[in-house]
């Protein structure tokens, strides 16, 4: 179907693409990780305030890089408590590696986990919380911060749908050890495909550089530790030393010149879609769709639309007339809904475990988003709202 309101619209520009084929035209340019990557990656850390990036393929092997730093931090193990709604790589990640994913239900104002949720689900054998940042909505509290600093937890930030959210004037993505963010199509900006793994922590650093490109010590840019991996295996190629089972996950050039292009428009970008978002929640029924969400330092990803009450036939309205109008939505807000209703879960949990969620039930058969992007002009949102008032 061709929508007259997609969920994204030109997303990568003609300036993008000019800045790409200028590279092209170069004798032999050189396209795979180089020079843009790592300027890209040095780019980002400045935008966000933090020491180290890197530049990966995509927001989920963004999350598998983070997770498999963990395991090797933590090799025996343990809890990593995870949110119900969220993208499918967010709780993959944590089994593939080895952690147990403890759910705690989201916070309907934020469609984030909630705060006593997840300090309710802590326990001895807690390594890390996993949270997510839905759809441009701030999860953190200071209350969340201060326990899990207390109790020696570490906190992982999935922003991917959330470029340039803050927590009291902060962005989010600096408060926890390690923040993932994607550069998928629909997302703030974007390298086509790619995603970014940010970290303060130098250890962390460089063991995300060597986990992204086959576990080469090579790719360390630690001198120091390059030489004592020389010096204990002086058997082996010093081109080619594996510290760990790891895996190729690098972007290319072509990635690093667009994020280059668009990461100056960024700022602009998330002023646009919070203007949009504020305009939308205005003209929406109140009476009939939550309004009050939590705003404060948000960065708007998609327009949420959720029911205050539970109606089958009212929401099956909404998505057919929806349909009709050609305006573009996904059921279930980020990622489809509860993820402990997907077939890849369903067997590790007992008999409708999904039901012990209410508010991630609530958000999965009641709830859905519409498109945000920069050029979605006033009169666009009142057309969309008045379409949604009169079902």
């Amino acid at each position: 179907m061709k929508y007259s309101f997609p969920l994204i619209k030109n997303n990568v520009s003609r300036e993008d693409l000019d800045k790409v084929i200028d590279y092209l035209k170069q004798d032999n340019p050189i396209l795979t990780q180089s020079k843009n990557v790592k300027l890209f990656e040095q780019k980002w850390s400045k935008w966000l305030g933090v020491k180290y990036s890197v530049f990966v393929n995509s927001g989920s092997s963004a999350n598998l890089i983070t997770i498999s730093v963990l395991k090797i931090l933590f090799p025996e193990g343990g809890n990593i408590i995870v949110p119900p709604l969220t993208w499918v790589s967010d709780i993959s990640s944590v089994i593939q590696s080895g952690f147990t994913p403890i759910f705690a239900d989201i916070n309907l104002d934020t469609l984030s986990m909630d705060t006593e949720k997840i300090l309710d689900k802590i326990d001895k054998n807690t390594k890390a919380v996993f949270l997510s940042h839905i759809q441009g909505f701030s999860g953190l509290t200071a209350k969340l911060l201060n326990e899990l600093k207390r109790k020696k937890i570490i906190l992982i930030e999935d922003v991917c749908e959330s470029h340039g959210a803050k927590h009291k004037n902060k962005k989010l993505g600096t408060f926890g050890l390690i923040s993932n963010f994607s550069f998928y199509y629909a997302h703030h900006m974007s390298t086509i495909e790619g995603g970014m793994i940010c970290t303060n922590d130098a250890k962390v650093y460089q063991i995300a550089r060597m986990l992204r490109s086959h576990g080469m010590i090579r790719e360390s840019s630690e001198k120091k530790l390059i030489e004592s991996y020389k010096n204990k295996f002086e058997d082996l190629n010093s081109d080619f030393i594996f510290s760990y089972c790891a895996y190729n996950m690098r972007n290319n050039e072509i990635g690093g010149i667009i994020g280059l292009s668009q990461l100056p428009r960024l700022n602009r970008n998330i002023i646009l879609r919070n203007r949009n978002h504020k305009l939308f929640l205005s003209q929406i029924n109140p009476k009939k769709f939550k309004t009050d969400f939590k705003l404060e330092g948000s960065s708007n990803y998609a327009f949420n639309l959720i029911l205050n009450e539970s109606d089958d036939v009212f929401f099956d309205k909404i998505c057919k007339k929806l349909n009709e109008k050609k305006i573009e939505f996904r059921r279930g807000s980020a990622g489809g809904g509860n993820q402990l209703r997907q077939p890849y879960l369903r067997n590790k949990f007992k008999d409708k475990f999904f039901l012990e969620f209410p508010n991630a039930e609530h958000v999965h058969f009641f709830g859905l988003y519409i498109g945000n992007y920069p050029n979605l002009s006033k009169n666009d949102i009142k057309y969309i709202c008045n379409i949604i008032n009169r079902i």
